[in-house]
């Protein structure tokens, strides 16, 4: 028990650089998926009922919702009015923000420093994903008949928000061991960059 315990305890670089890779990929493959329609269509409740992000749409919450095409489904007249509310451009423009911080996070091997500033970002959006648990209404079971709805009874679209925990955790560790990389290849740049100095007064 006592070797499984010490085999445990020399992990937390291999879980730190997993946690890396997880990162990486979900970022990189979430934000690379927000280029198609039905991607675009999923992100608008949240985005139309945020105060950080609402003011890119052209119509407010709660228009959306008579215009929702459900995944893999295709109705020519709601794919208009998306285009019109500038669904697809922010969703560009948001896939493209969330793919360069997954290639920020990547950099750690060659630039930690720049690692930790990608890390740093994907902190900052998850805190920002986690508050559409506060402003998107469909976060939470909606009141149709059933009793069991509202707090804390999360609907599919929450407990895709509510994971966001995780990612929030995993990036401040990743920031923190990118952030140590950094310091240490900073210090050891500056000894040897002070001991050639002296060398050349010598």
């Amino acid at each position: 028990m006592q070797k499984l315990f010490q085999f445990a305890a020399n992990l937390q670089e291999t879980g730190l650089h997993l946690s890396r890779l997880g990162l990486i990929v979900v970022l990189v493959w979430i934000g690379g998926l927000k280029a198609f329609p039905y991607e675009a269509h999923g992100i608008i409740p949240f985005v139309a009922n945020s105060p950080f992000m609402s003011f890119f749409l052209k119509y407010d919450a709660p228009e959306y919702k008579k215009h929702m095409n459900k995944e893999g489904e295709l109705k020519p007249e709601n794919v208009a009015w998306h285009e019109q509310n500038h669904t697809y451009e922010f969703s560009y423009g948001l896939g493209a923000v969330i793919v360069l911080i997954g290639l920020l996070i990547a950099a750690y091997p060659l630039w930690p420093g720049v690692s930790a500033f990608g890390s740093f970002l994907c902190f900052g959006m998850s805190l920002v994903t986690l508050s559409f648990l506060i402003t998107t209404p469909e976060t939470w079971v909606q009141p149709l008949g059933d009793v069991h709805h509202g707090f804390p009874y999360l609907s599919g679209a929450g407990r895709l928000v509510i994971k966001d925990i995780i990612m929030l955790g995993a990036s401040i560790a990743t920031m923190a061991q990118a952030a140590r990389k950094y310091l240490y290849q900073k210090d050891k740049q500056d000894r040897l960059k002070e001991k050639q100095e002296r060398l050349v007064v010598a």
